[in-house]
Parts: C-alpha cells; structure tokens; sequence
C-alpha cells in the first residue's frame, strides 16, 4: 500500500475513531479529549486475564482475600462507589465489576480496565486508613478506569511501537493488523508497565475527588490520604505515588475542588 494511502486511513482512526472523551462532564471538570486507537472490548478483554492472572498467582501464594473483615470493609466501600460511576458514563454500572484484597504490605491499589479491582492490605495494615481515606483512593482509581486512561495509554504505546502502517492495518480490519494487536496487547505488561501521565493523575484525582463525595465520603480525606503516604515513606513515594504529580499541585488542585464537591458529599450524608 502506498504511503499516502496509509496516511490517510491513519488520519481517518484519528479523526473518527481515535478521539473521544471516555466520561460526561460534571463538577469535576473533565472534558479532555483522548486517543482512543484500540478497542475497548480487546482492552477489557486483555485487563481481564491479566487480572485472572493476579488473582490466581495470589491464590497460589494464599494471600487472597484472606482476612474477611478487610474484603467485607473494601467490598462495601467499593460497592458505594460503585453505584455512582453512572453520573460519569451510562455503562459503568453495567460492568462486570470485581473487588479483591491482596495480603501485600505494600501502599498501593488498582483497578483495571472494565472494573477490576485489587486493593492492597498495606493500605489498612501500615497506613491505617479510614473509610474515607480508602473511599478516597479507591474512588481515584475507579476514575481512571471510567476515563480508559489504560486503554489511552495502550493506544498511544502501540502507534509509537507500531507506526502508521499498523495503524492503517487496524483501520482496516487486516490479519496483520490483528496480529500486531495481539503481540502490542499483553495485558498484563502494557497494563503494568505503562505509567500514567500526569494529566490522567490530575484527572483521576478529580473525578476520584467527585465520586467519593456522591458516595458520602468525606472529600477532605484525599488531602490527608496523600499526607499520609508521603510521610509514611518519609520523602520517597510508595510505589502507589510513584508516577503521580508533585504533592505540591495535587494538594493545590485537591482543596480547589473539595468545595465544589462537597455539597455533594452533604447531600450523600442527608440521605442516608
């Protein structure tokens, strides 16, 4: 195929395909449009057995929900989460959500594409944090998943790695185009191995900030969640903030936006 028509059908997925915002806007103020190259039923599909594998590595290793007074407590607080994902986009709700707890010391948590969740013990066991504060990281985390910010950056590393000749292959649909999706979209690695921008952390902070507060978590609590990790590692950041923005301007962008949420948060208390 000649190099002007590959140009062109890659023109074609960037303009018709590849860009979109994954959420509705709201008080969060999230609106940026993203490059969205793979489909979201492969990236699901491929976030779902890289989640199997965690789990069946943890299983292997007896450190799967293993204390049930943690799963109970992140289960109900994910749950609340869970029931509000809707405000951001119809379809979350409909997702095959899924929440388990790792016996792991570290400060971390995740949720993969499609709504796999795994949140680390570390988390109650060392930081000791309260249900607004595990409201508060969970919520991020959720965020980036309602954003597709996994499947944003698979599509950005599969054109770079790939180039426009693959991108023209997808476009149309070709066996060397499924081919090289397959060999871009090991889940697990790309999922993994793919850190976030800063722009997806500032995003994910603020509908995570957004989604808590509709859940009846108390919004102040992401400022002292974040205080918390940093000190526990006094100056070198768990490997949960370990690719976030300086603490300096989440904080900022944090208590910006708390009084803008908190009515939400109010509203969230009065009717329970």
């Amino acid at each position: 195929m000649k190099k002007w028509m590959i140009a062109l059908l890659a023109a074609s997925a960037l303009g018709v395909g590849g860009c979109a915002t994954t959420t509705k806007d709201s008080v969060s103020g999230v609106s940026r449009s993203q490059f969205m190259l793979l489909p979201s039923s492969s990236v699901d599909k491929m976030s779902a057995q890289a989640y199997m594998q965690t789990i069946n590595e943890a299983q292997k290793k007896s450190t799967l929900n293993v204390d049930k007074a943690q799963v109970d407590r992140v289960r109900a607080i994910s749950n609340r989460l869970i029931t509000q994902v809707g405000i951001f986009r119809p379809d979350a709700p409909k997702w095959n959500w899924e929440v388990n707890v790792e016996k792991n010391d570290q400060l971390n948590a995740y949720c993969m594409p499609g709504g796999k969740i795994m949140v680390y013990s570390g988390m109650m066991d060392k930081l000791k944090a309260t249900d607004d504060e595990l409201g508060a990281v969970i919520g991020h985390e959720i965020a980036h998943a309602l954003r597709e910010h996994g499947r944003e950056r698979m599509s950005q590393a599969y054109v770079q790695q790939f180039g426009l000749q693959a991108l023209a292959a997808v476009v149309t649909k070709g066996a060397a185009g499924s081919a090289i999706v397959q060999g871009a979209g090991m889940g697990s690695q790309l999922f993994f191995a793919l850190p976030n921008g800063r722009e997806q952390e500032r995003e994910a902070d603020r509908i995570g900030l957004e989604l808590s507060a509709r859940a009846g978590f108390d919004p102040d609590a992401a400022v002292t969640l974040w205080q918390k990790m940093g000190a526990m590692n006094k100056g070198a950041p768990p490997e949960f903030l370990s690719t976030h923005p300086s603490s300096e301007n989440r904080m900022a962008d944090l208590k910006a936006l708390a009084p803008k949420v908190r009515p939400l948060y109010e509203a969230a208390k009065a009717g329970k």
